[in-house]
């Protein structure tokens, strides 16, 4: 019988990250719920339905993560959005860098977790390429270089006059919903956004596995944290390359999660493929490479993915995590306009409506 008094309490948050990630790979699966996606959809078939999922989700993050780290006293501000010495200017370009190279390789780090789980082979070289580069950001070869300008004491002194706190809980949702609404347009759409809701429910039980379960932990320091992606892939990357000498971790339990969850799910939902992106004239594994360098460097610069500063990072209310997603979506759709044009923004499935299937299959029969 599985009895937890037998295991250590960072062993109880590692399993409960790991099924955490499963649950987000299942849904993720399933639904192929996706930022850069989303951005897709509305440029090529003006399809605003996996946009208002994610909108959802982080809305959901919001209210769920500000409701558990209130009522169980959890300290979101000791968590890596809220570090001393933030430098927005290197937020800025860590976002813009990870937004270009998301759509550059056809998804974002969690995206590509869920692609590879699903089967497509190219979503391993962007996800060892995003692994390589930020480890190389944060302890390689690239760190000596970029620290000069991370650490760039007039860039942090002019950072300093935009404090990072918490916002207003409302200032940040009151835009959202205003948002949801200008996508959906109908109540009965928000209501069939369930996998927005799940996602944004687990921003909020990965800050109650690290702030509530973790902080009972002797053994090992848990840092408080939630879901995010690019440098747990490093640590994934090191995990399996140094394993006698490296530790697992939260971080990849959560990737490990992912992967298995996906795998699962693509088992019972078959429909998704990736052959389609074959007949475009480009060199798709180039696009791989390099999008998933520049998502290594920008994931780690901007202290986050489009999960883990658009929905751990803006959970917690944090200034710098808004800055970060904002940049990231906007050099994202910046992209995709410019892919778009060439015909280099390839789009596999058609993401719809529910009631705008049915509208269309009335007018078919009606013909």
């Amino acid at each position: 019988m599985f009895d937890l008094e037998n295991y250590e309490v960072f062993e109880i948050v590692y399993l409960s990250a790991f099924i955490l990630g499963a649950l987000f790979g299942m849904i993720a699966q399933k639904n192929q719920f996706c930022f850069s996606g989303s951005i897709k959809d509305y440029i090529l078939t003006n399809s605003t339905k996996r946009a208002a999922s994610v909108v959802m989700a982080i809305i959901v993050a919001i209210v769920s993560t500000y409701f558990v780290a209130n009522i169980n006293e959890i300290d979101l501000t000791q968590s890596n959005y809220f570090k001393d010495d933030i430098n927005y200017f290197t937020i800025i370009i860590g976002g813009a860098l990870f937004g270009i190279g998301m759509m550059i390789a056809d998804g974002c780090s969690s995206r590509h977790l869920v692609k590879f789980a699903q089967g497509d082979p190219y979503s391993l070289v962007t996800l060892i390429f995003i692994g390589i580069f930020a480890y190389a950001t944060t302890r390689g070869f690239l760190s000596e270089y970029i620290s000069l300008f991370t650490k760039n004491e007039t860039l942090l002194s002019v950072s300093a006059y935009l404090s990072n706190e918490q916002l207003n809980i409302f200032v940040v949702l009151i835009p959202l919903a205003i948002f949801l609404w200008i996508l959906t347009k109908s109540f009965k759409r928000i209501l069939s956004l369930r996998d927005g809701v799940v996602v944004g429910l687990l921003v909020a039980i990965g800050w109650y596995i690290t702030g509530v379960v973790g902080a009972d932990s002797m053994e090992k320091e848990i840092a408080v944290a939630s879901m995010s992606f690019v440098y747990p892939t490093a640590q994934t990357l090191e995990f399996f390359t140094y394993y006698q000498v490296t530790e697992l971790s939260f971080g990849v339990s959560i990737i490990l999660g992912v992967l298995s969850g996906a795998f699962i799910m693509s088992k019972f939902n078959k429909k998704y493929s990736f052959g389609c992106t074959a007949n475009l004239q480009h060199s798709k594994i180039k696009y791989n490479m390099i999008g998933g360098a520049l998502m290594g460097v920008g994931g780690v610069l901007a202290i986050g993915c489009t999960v883990g500063q658009g929905l751990s990072g803006v959970s917690s209310l944090a200034v710098a995590s808004v800055v970060a997603i904002l940049s990231i979506m906007i050099s994202a759709f910046i992209t995709a306009k410019y892919l778009g044009k060439r015909d280099q923004l390839p789009m596999c499935f058609i993401f719809e409506w529910n009631d705008k299937k049915e509208e269309e299959a009335k007018r078919n029969f009606q013909i």
